[in-house]
Protein backbone atom coordinates (compact mmCIF):
# COMPACT_ATOMS: atom_id res chain seq x y z
CA UNK A 1 0.00 0.00 0.00
CA UNK A 2 1.24 3.86 -0.15
CA UNK A 3 1.69 5.74 2.46
CA UNK A 4 1.95 9.86 2.47
CA UNK A 5 4.10 11.05 5.33
CA UNK A 6 4.70 14.16 6.28
CA UNK A 7 7.77 16.36 6.39
CA UNK A 8 8.67 16.00 10.26
CA UNK A 9 8.93 12.46 9.06
CA UNK A 10 10.86 12.47 5.94
CA UNK A 11 13.86 12.43 8.02
CA UNK A 12 14.11 8.99 8.51
CA UNK A 13 12.33 7.86 5.04
CA UNK A 14 14.45 10.33 2.45
CA UNK A 15 10.59 10.05 0.78
CA UNK A 16 7.22 11.91 0.84
CA UNK A 17 5.65 8.62 -0.37
CA UNK A 18 6.67 5.06 0.41
CA UNK A 19 4.88 1.46 -0.06
CA UNK A 20 4.97 -1.10 2.62
CA UNK A 21 2.59 -3.76 4.12
CA UNK A 22 0.60 -4.78 6.97
CA UNK A 23 -3.00 -6.18 7.93
CA UNK A 24 -3.43 -3.18 10.54
CA UNK A 25 -2.36 -0.03 11.09
CA UNK A 26 -0.43 -1.21 14.10
CA UNK A 27 1.64 -4.26 11.59
CA UNK A 28 2.03 -1.29 9.32
CA UNK A 29 3.78 1.08 11.91
CA UNK A 30 6.04 -2.28 13.47
CA UNK A 31 6.89 -3.06 9.78
CA UNK A 32 8.07 0.57 8.78
CA UNK A 33 9.98 1.15 12.18
CA UNK A 34 11.94 -1.99 11.25
CA UNK A 35 12.81 -0.34 7.93
CA UNK A 36 13.03 2.78 9.78
CA UNK A 37 14.34 2.99 13.16
CA UNK A 38 12.29 5.59 15.36
CA UNK A 39 9.99 6.63 13.00
CA UNK A 40 6.96 4.82 14.97
CA UNK A 41 7.70 6.53 17.77
CA UNK A 42 7.02 9.53 16.60
CA UNK A 43 4.08 8.53 15.70
CA UNK A 44 2.88 6.09 18.43
CA UNK A 45 3.40 7.03 22.24
CA UNK A 46 4.69 4.27 25.12
CA UNK A 47 0.80 3.27 25.33
CA UNK A 48 0.36 2.16 21.97
CA UNK A 49 -1.93 5.38 20.75
CA UNK A 50 -1.58 7.66 18.21
CA UNK A 51 0.40 10.79 19.53
CA UNK A 52 -2.24 13.58 19.85
CA UNK A 53 -0.32 15.67 17.01
CA UNK A 54 -1.00 12.59 14.61
CA UNK A 55 -4.17 12.25 12.54
CA UNK A 56 -4.09 8.91 10.24
CA UNK A 57 -6.10 8.75 7.18
CA UNK A 58 -6.57 5.33 5.50
CA UNK A 59 -8.10 6.24 1.98
CA UNK A 60 -9.78 9.73 2.89
CA UNK A 61 -11.23 8.08 6.40
CA UNK A 62 -9.88 9.68 9.69
CA UNK A 63 -8.81 6.97 11.71
CA UNK A 64 -7.72 6.43 15.33
CA UNK A 65 -7.73 3.01 15.77
CA UNK A 66 -4.33 1.38 15.85
CA UNK A 67 -6.37 -2.29 15.16
CA UNK A 68 -7.79 -0.46 11.77
CA UNK A 69 -7.88 -3.24 9.17
CA UNK A 70 -5.74 -2.26 6.00
CA UNK A 71 -5.60 -3.82 2.75
CA UNK A 72 -3.24 -4.23 0.16
CA UNK A 73 -4.68 -1.04 -1.98
CA UNK A 74 -5.26 1.22 0.88
CA UNK A 75 -3.93 4.54 0.83
CA UNK A 76 -2.71 5.44 4.22
CA UNK A 77 -1.69 9.52 4.82
CA UNK A 78 0.11 10.20 8.11
CA UNK A 79 -1.03 14.30 8.75
CA UNK A 80 1.14 16.37 11.40
CA UNK A 81 -1.70 18.27 12.82
CA UNK A 82 -0.69 21.95 13.54
CA UNK A 83 -1.33 23.91 16.47
CA UNK A 84 -0.23 27.35 18.01
CA UNK A 85 -1.60 30.83 18.66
Amino acid sequence: MKILLPSALRSYTGETEITADGATLNELFAELDRRYPGLRFRVVDEQNQLRPNMRIFVNGLGVRDLSHALGPDDFVAVVLALSGG
